[in-house]
């Protein structure tokens, strides 16, 4: 995995050793991944743009925030995601590639704490709910 270091390593290394909240970034296919302290970009379509990409690439990449008490995931699934038709298996598919790859970057960083999931998102969780059994 690629990890830019946003505006350089040092400043993120700071900020990881001083346990600032850090922005980041990580492409779906886990090869590339942005991270920032928080004050830096202040939201991830910022984070992107400063690191030389397009803001409407969002939807390109999963979306946290962390630091050593947890990373807390944006959890917004695209509509074209995998271009899955079905709102429920994309939606789940979505749900295990974030876990497996939002994973893999934290423990590139040297983080070893939970995926959190905030509230406001869980109306995601109502649609895999109603058709399936993987929470």
């Amino acid at each position: 995995m690629n990890i830019i270091k946003y505006p350089d390593a040092e400043s993120v290394h700071k900020a990881i050793t001083e346990d600032e909240p850090l922005l980041a970034v990580i492409s779906f296919d886990g090869k590339t991944a942005v991270v920032s302290q928080i004050d830096e970009a202040m939201e991830h379509h910022i984070l992107l743009m400063k690191a030389g990409y397009k803001d409407t690439d969002i939807d390109k990449f999963f979306r946290i925030v962390l630091d050593k008490s947890g990373a807390d995931w944006t959890f917004i699934c695209p509509p074209d995601y995998k271009n899955i038709p079905f709102k429920d298996k994309r939606i789940e598919a979505f749900y295990k590639d974030g876990f497996s790859t939002i994973s893999h970057f934290l423990h590139s960083v040297g983080y070893l704490v939970g995926i959190n999931i905030p509230k406001r998102y869980s109306r995601h969780f109502n649609i895999m709910n109603s058709d399936s059994n993987i929470l």
